[in-house]
């Protein structure tokens, strides 16, 4: 009995040895040691190039922290928040942006961290897309639209000689005819409603906000017909002479409605 019990010690003590050891084969080796940063950044760029932007990030990281205070290291951050874009992590790569704007507010890739920024709250910002996937832009946020307004009309004043000023004006625009069109899309959802008055007042606010963006045919429109359905003879007429005045064809008179399905941004 007592050698069987020895036996089994035995046997645990070998599990356990080997649990250990396997253990240890488990720890990640740091492949950039002895590695120079321009070699890191070699390695990181031919990742980025093969489109692995996971496997770049932590060689960016590592660039980071061995060549900080370098042009290099400013690099890899750029090129790290570029990759965290791609890999879907919009959180994460703004942040990496807005700590690479605070660290070097006097950067020369300044318009290019304005310019990115933007771009990923553009492309983030879905209600600007909703004609594509038909969703209702009442149940969206503008917050990413209006925060990539910001950073483009950064960008446009600041650095008006910027190679990327030119698209980022362009985007400012569709950003702006974005949030007029969502302005008047409540006032749609609310007239289908019955709830006139809360139509013509967000058409209203459409009106007072912007200037020459295509929704605003409708919004005029909008309000014609809330004040008809509130019986309110005199101020849709007046309403209805304003839209006659500043869009003498338009459709919406003759058929409630454009004739072209072609979505409002189609111009992008």
């Amino acid at each position: 009995m007592f050698r069987v019990k020895l036996s089994v010690v035995y046997a645990l003590g070998l599990m356990t040895v080997a649990w250990v050891l396997s253990g240890c084969s488990t720890v990640v080796v740091d492949k950039t040691v002895g590695m120079s940063p321009n070699a890191i950044y070699a390695d990181a760029k031919e990742s980025m190039d093969s489109g692995q932007y996971d496997k770049a990030i932590p060689l960016f990281e590592k660039l980071e922290a061995r060549a900080a205070g370098t042009p290099l290291a400013q690099q890899a951050q750029l090129d790290k928040a570029y990759a965290q874009y791609k890999t879907s992590e919009p959180a994460q790569a703004i942040a990496t942006l807005d700590r690479f704007m605070k660290l070097h507010p006097a950067s020369p890739a300044l318009d290019y961290a304005l310019y990115l920024k933007g771009t990923i709250n553009f492309n983030d910002d879905l209600g600007m897309f909703s004609a594509i996937s038909r969703q209702d832009l009442s149940e969206r946020d503008q917050k990413a639209s209006k925060e990539a307004f910001e950073s483009f009309k950064e960008l446009v004043t600041r650095f008006p000689e910027s190679r990327y000023a030119a698209d980022a004006a362009q985007r400012m625009n569709y950003i702006v005819s974005s949030l007029a069109q969502y302005e008047v899309h409540v006032a749609r959802y609310y007239y289908k409603r019955g709830a006139y008055l809360a139509a013509i007042n967000r058409a209203q606010s459409a009106l007072a906000d912007y200037r020459d963006v295509v929704a605003l045919e409708e919004a005029l429109f909008i309000i014609y017909q809330s004040y008809d359905a509130l019986g309110m003879t005199q101020l849709r007429d007046d309403a209805r002479r304003v839209l006659e005045t500043s869009y003498p064809q338009s459709e919406f008179l003759t058929k409630g409605r454009k004739a072209s399905n072609d979505p409002w941004w189609k111009v992008w």
